[in-house]
């Protein structure tokens, strides 16, 4: 089996991301690690084709920024849209559902990049009584 539970089986069952079997796991994983996170925040400021995609998410190599945009266009948060064009291009946008999964990383994001002086001042501090790592 596939990972995939029979439709009868996904209509009855109560998603609860803490159990171990639950399928919202790999999505909270694709959602919330580095480059899916940055990639669906840079997808929700606009449709971009690839290599903008990759120029925007800084650090990311072309294979992972693949993987990514795979596994979050399986999960329904963005949708790929190849050109019939010579030279082949490809675009990527978010899905409404997609939308909203960014609306909410974009605040998180934001709440991080606000209180960064503090997250410093904590790290200086943790450093300073456990020593530098």
């Amino acid at each position: 089996m596939d990972g995939q539970l029979p439709d009868a089986d996904v209509d009855a069952l109560a998603f609860d991301v803490f159990t171990r079997r639950c399928p919202s796991r790999p999505t909270l994983e694709h959602v919330t690690g580095r480059w899916g996170s940055l990639t669906l925040g840079a997808l929700a400021e606009g449709r971009l084709r690839f290599n903008e995609l990759r120029r925007r998410v800084d650090g990311v190599s072309e294979k992972m920024l693949s993987q990514t945009l795979q596994a979050l266009e399986r999960d329904g948060l963005v949708h790929r849209e190849a050109q019939p064009v010579n030279p082949p291009r490809v675009d990527y946008e978010l899905t409404p559902l997609g939308q909203e999964v960014a609306a909410r990383l974009i605040a998180l994001i934001e709440l991080v990049e606000g209180r960064m002086p503090e997250v410093l001042t904590a790290r200086e501090r943790y450093d300073a009584v456990r020593g530098a790592r």
